[in-house]
């Protein structure tokens, strides 16, 4: 799966959890989701949940913490898909 798709699929993922729409409408791979997008660490928590079944991986902890940017959490993601 390309870094493209698993981008697209992640914006639908944190679009409900966003509290700064402006930034969402300019996601780029750079955007962090609690700086840019205003994501509460909570919802950050619903976003990796909703990341593992979307994908249908497994996070663990070392990992979750990586993914503070769309760019760290596609990373994560591609590599989890690599080893599925």
């Amino acid at each position: 799966m390309t870094a493209e798709v698993i981008q697209d699929k992640l914006k639908v993922i944190v679009q409900p959890y966003v509290n700064h729409q402006e930034n969402f409408d300019n996601l780029t791979s750079k955007s962090d989701f609690i700086n840019d997008l205003q994501i509460n660490s909570a919802n950050l928590v619903d976003v990796v949940l909703d990341v593992e079944d979307e994908f249908d991986i497994r996070i663990e902890n070392d990992d979750m913490e990586k993914m503070i940017s769309v760019e760290a959490t596609v990373n994560v993601i591609q590599k989890k898909l690599e080893t599925k």
